[in-house]
């Protein structure tokens, strides 16, 4: 006779546990700017340890507030018997078989660095810890809790496509009717279409219909928009006890969501200015560090307008996302010019030129400020009167819901 012999049941919390709820407890880190690094100076590498990761996730065990009152329980269990390193130790390795991270070891295959060997003659122990970087899964995640969570403190839960006051002929029908001309969608308006015809000839059988019958549908004009978001990254963005960039960077993931999710004829490319500029894949930006760099605005504004001008959409526009005065040049001959005080002469003047080619080649430019000190007011506003875009004078806490909305909304202002 077959039996069946019952145990107690013995949670698991390291199968139990929610990856999303992990893996929202550790976005601080994962996404930390530098602002912690003590060594500001020193170049980052923005690259992750597993150590550093597990002390990440210790601390979000400990301390987070995302799990529900049992797991809770069950942390504190564990760590009380000793076995909290198991738990996550588990946790890493199921964050890496769920796509959530990838890990190596870059330094296994590399000749010895002397630099790096200890007193003894072997590598230190910092050269032989494996690496890991976050995944495009964990990068989709936390940009769609970071326009979420944006959006719902707009009291907003869904939005559709740029919306524009040009009506065109299309499918979805939103508009009055319109006679029929040559090269329209022939969506036809069947109702006022033999309307035209009775009125012409009269309610009898067969129903002649005449090309001058024919009516369509309208459809609101729906454009597409090249975006470049330009994201300080000189040392200001973490300076006066406050993190910047890390606000800065979670908009832009948002911004990167949004725009793959809900309006996909648009494009977004990332460039990042300082001492000079560059452009980066938006993948490569959870990883993304602040330095001891100047603010090099004019470099900036150039590189995207080399980006815009391979981009075929109706609308072409700059997000400037900063907090300092232009401080940086590049010259002629490559050199950068810098004057750490901000509003140099020279500088400024170089800057504003580029802003006015911007302006003559269409490109709008808007402007978010995270600092409010006069002379940088006076030049944001010059440059706002120049490209007749806006300028925002905001904090980190409101950053997103600004860039946002105004994101959402412009197009509607703009094609005519």
């Amino acid at each position: 006779m077959k039996r069946i012999r019952y145990s107690k049941y013995v949670p698991d919390p390291a199968g139990e546990m929610s990856m999303e709820d992990l893996l929202s407890a550790l976005s601080d880190y994962l996404l930390q700017s530098g602002f912690q690094d003590s060594m500001w100076y020193e170049m980052p590498q923005g690259e992750h340890t597993l150590e550093d990761l597990k002390r990440a996730i210790e601390n979000a065990l400990l301390n987070g507030e995302t799990f529900d009152e049992n797991l809770r329980e069950q942390i504190e269990q564990m760590m009380a018997e000793g076995q909290l390193d198991d738990l996550i130790e588990k946790l890493i390795e199921r964050m890496q078989q769920e796509d959530y991270i990838s890990i190596d070891r870059p330094y296994e295959d590399q000749p010895p660095d002397p630099s790096r060997q200890s007193s003894a003659g072997g590598q230190t122990g910092e050269a032989q810890q494996a690496r890991f970087e976050i995944t495009d899964k964990s990068l989709d995640f936390l940009g769609f809790k970071s326009l979420r969570n944006l959006l719902g403190s707009l009291g907003k839960s869904s939005f559709g496509r740029h919306d524009t006051r040009d009506l065109a002929t299309g499918i979805e029908a939103s508009g009055s009717s319109k006679t029929y001309e040559f090269g329209d969608t022939l969506n036809l308006d069947i109702t006022a279409t033999l309307s035209n015809a009775i009125q012409r000839e009269g309610l009898a059988l067969p129903l002649n219909i005449e090309y001058s019958d024919l009516e369509v549908h309208q459809c609101e004009y729906q454009s597409s928009c090249a975006t470049v978001l330009m994201l300080d990254c000189s040392h200001s963005m973490i300076l006066y006890g406050e993190d910047r960039f890390t606000p800065a960077k979670k908009v832009a993931m948002a911004l990167s969501h949004l725009i793959r999710t809900q309006y996909p004829g648009d494009s977004l490319s990332l460039v990042l200015f300082h001492d000079s500029a560059e452009e980066i894949p938006l993948g490569q930006l959870a990883r993304v560090q602040v330095g001891p760099y100047y603010t090099n605005t004019r470099e900036g504004l150039r590189l995207a307008q080399r980006i815009l001008q391979r981009q075929r959409k109706d609308m072409k526009q700059i997000v400037m996302i900063t907090d300092g005065k232009p401080s940086a040049l590049t010259l002629e001959d490559g050199r950068i010019y810098k004057n750490a005080f901000g509003l140099d002469p020279l500088v400024v003047s170089q800057t504003l030129e580029e802003v006015s080619k911007c302006k003559r080649a269409g490109v709008l430019i808007n402007t978010f400020m995270l600092a409010s000190d006069y002379g940088l007011v006076q030049f944001v506003q010059k440059v706002t009167e120049m490209c007749r875009g806006k300028a925002y004078f905001t904090t980190p806490y409101t950053l997103g819901q600004y860039l946002l909305m105004d994101y959402m909304s412009r197009k509607t202002k703009t094609i005519h």
